[in-house]
C-alpha cells in the first residue's frame, strides 16, 4: 500500500496523540514553562520556545493537514470521519481522567481534536450538496 495512501486514512491528531503520551512517558512536563529554545527578535524581545508550545504548533499542522485531507469525498471519508471521532472521544477522556493529561496544552489539542471532526462533518454535507443537485424536473 502507498504510504501516502495510508495517511489519507489515518487520523493524524491521533498520532498526536500518541507522540503526546510518548513525551509525557520520556518525562517531559507540559506544564514546565522552560525553554528548549530561546531566540532573540529585532525588537529586542526574546522569543522562547517550551515543549508545549511545540506541541500546540505540531497540532496547528496537522489540524490545516487534517482540514484539507477532509475535502475529499467518496466513501473513504465515511470511515475517516468515523476514526476522527474515535480520536476526539479519546482525546476528551484521557483529558478528564489522566492526571498526565489534564494541562492546558492536553485541552487544547483535544480542541483541535474536536475542530477537526465538526469542520469534516461540515464540509462533507456541502460538498455533498454542491455534488447533488436537485433541480426540478421539467
Amino acid at each position: 500500500m502507498n504510504i501516502l495512501k495510508l495517511i489519507t486514512y489515518i487520523p493524524l491528531l491521533g498520532v498526536l496523540l500518541i507522540l503526546y503520551f510518548l513525551m509525557v512517558y520520556t518525562g517531559v512536563d507540559f506544564n514546565d514553562p522552560a525553554k528548549l529554545f530561546s531566540q532573540p527578535l529585532p525588537s529586542n524581545a526574546a522569543w522562547n520556545l517550551t515543549s508545549a508550545d511545540i506541541m500546540i504548533i505540531l497540532g496547528v499542522i496537522t489540524l490545516y493537514i487534517e482540514l484539507v485531507k477532509s475535502v475529499r469525498t467518496g466513501t473513504d471519508t465515511i470511515l475517516e470521519h468515523v476514526l476522527s471521532v474515535i480520536v476526539f472521544i479519546l482525546f476528551l477522556v484521557l483529558f478528564l481522567l489522566v492526571k498526565s493529561a489534564g494541562t492546558s496544552t492536553f485541552f487544547i489539542l483535544t480542541l483541535m481534536s474536536l475542530v477537526d471532526v465538526i469542520a469534516g462533518f461540515t464540509i462533507t454535507v456541502a460538498s455533498a450538496r454542491r455534488d447533488f443537485n436537485m433541480s426540478p424536473p421539467q
